[in-house]
């Protein structure tokens, strides 16, 4: 592929993207979650139509989790009651499976259960554009069906709604927020007429994220040049001194937020009451977040046993589903490592043979950018891999083992990537990319 490069700054790109996407689109709408990102999107979005589309009417979809901060509620609810009569306005409290990563017992809690009505860990928005099980117009949507499911189905009803004409929903997904959404972007090979940045869902759905060569420091300045309202629990995240990867309004049960979990207790000591009652495990992964408890820092293995005994042990002490559902990804990973073999760079092949593992190669790695060799083992998967300093991505019971210690039910540690069904194989290991936990923050 010839790659193309033009001096334009990120600003101009976006007004391009959104003229395209009015020409192109009959319907518009934007997924709000009351994060930076889609809040910067969402204003960028309205004065964009305001000067050369007045007439086009969008939708703002907002998928509520019951559990987050009250200055993320005030933030959505300022903001719908700012932009409500000139755009469609669709605040969404269904009840639908969400991640947990803070119980061994658990996978999913369901926000907004009827069942759970009285451990809410807040009341029922009560705005007529709030949308819950007895007003329900989603005809696609279905009773505690996953999250996933619940965002990409109200794109289809949408489209239903509003004559069955070609559709798109606008994320504020940026490429420099992770790996996994970096080279989404870049090994994208059927985007929308050739745009990377746009993808289908469905028959006449298409998803688009046109901040996605934005920065961090992009958004935050066009706050500051445009005087846009924004979630003010940025600041006392700042104030706080987080990072910007753990600056985030994600539920706070899921993988990538119990760390910061116990800043419940100084920032929203009422909302923090609620969650230590709503999911098993909250009070738990408050205090022991960042230890060996959770699966952090360095485990200690205990007497007499292999990382491989250890990881078979602690499968024996689950319930049966989540026991099978590791024992899956496990044989998945085995098998992968085995038959396919995943792409290595040179210098970790040398070392690997330095130290004498059975490996062999097989073939290239179209989906790593500069074409790895694959890489199989021939004989059992290493107990660890701890002598080898170029990578951890390569596979040991090790790795196995922390997934179960650290709740990751979707074994992202292990290279899985988010799927509701849990069979996609494991994600082929791409170039690492610079994280953005070191980048500095700055308004």
């Amino acid at each position: 592929m010839i790659r193309e490069y033009v001096e334009q700054d990120v600003y101009t790109a976006l007004q391009m993207r959104l003229k395209f996407l009015f020409e192109e689109f009959d319907n518009i709408y934007l997924s709000f979650s009351g994060g930076k990102d889609s809040g910067a999107l969402l204003n960028l979005l309205l004065d964009f139509r305001r000067k050369y589309y007045p007439k086009k009417r969008i939708g703002v979809f907002h998928q509520d989790f019951e559990a987050q901060y009250t200055l993320t509620t005030e933030y959505v609810e300022r903001t719908f009651e700012r932009i409500k009569d000139e755009v469609e306005p669709y605040w969404v409290c269904l009840p639908m499976a969400t991640r947990t990563a803070l119980s061994s017992y658990e996978m999913y809690w369901y926000p907004w259960d009827e069942t759970k009505k009285d451990s809410w860990v807040r009341p029922m928005p009560k705005k007529e554009y709030v949308i819950n099980l007895n007003n329900n117009p989603i005809t696609t949507y279905r009773y505690r069906m996953h999250q996933e499911d619940l965002a990409k189905q109200f794109g289809r009803w949408y489209r239903k709604s509003h004559g069955e004409k070609k559709t798109v929903c606008l994320l504020g997904m940026r490429a420099d927020e992770s790996l996994q959404r970096y080279s989404g972007f870049v090994n994208k090979k059927n985007g929308y007429k050739g745009e990377c940045w746009i993808s289908r869902q469905f028959k006449d759905v298409w998803c688009a994220s046109p901040l996605y060569d934005w920065s961090t420091e992009d958004i935050w300045h066009a706050n500051a040049v445009f005087g846009y309202d924004y979630n003010h629990l940025y600041d006392l995240y700042y104030m706080a001194g987080l990072k910007i990867s753990q600056m985030r309004v994600a539920s706070p049960f899921n993988d990538y937020s119990k760390e910061a979990l116990n800043l419940y207790r100084v920032i929203d000591p009422e909302i923090w009451v609620k969650l230590v009652g709503r999911v098993q495990g909250a009070n738990f992964a408050s205090i022991y977040g960042k230890t060996k408890a959770m699966g952090y820092r360095n485990i200690t293995l205990p007497k007499g046993h292999t990382w491989h005994s250890y990881t078979l042990f602690l499968l024996d002490t689950l319930p049966a589903r989540l026991r099978n559902n590791y024992a899956k990804k496990f044989n998945t990973s085995i098998e992968f490592w085995h038959k396919t073999g995943g792409g290595l760079d040179e210098e970790t092949i040398r070392e690997l043979e330095e130290h004498g593992y059975k490996i062999q190669r097989n073939g290239v790695s179209n989906y790593t950018l500069n074409k790895k060799s694959r890489i199989i083992f021939l004989e059992d998967i290493p107990d660890d891999t701890d002598d080898i300093k170029s990578t951890k991505d390569i596979p040991s019971w090790k790795r196995m083992c922390y997934c179960i210690l650290k709740n990751d039910h979707i074994c992202r540690f292990m290279g899985f990537g988010m799927t509701r069904e849990q069979q996609r194989r494991i994600d082929i290991i791409r170039k690492k990319y610079k994280s953005i936990e070191e980048m500095e923050y700055g308004v």
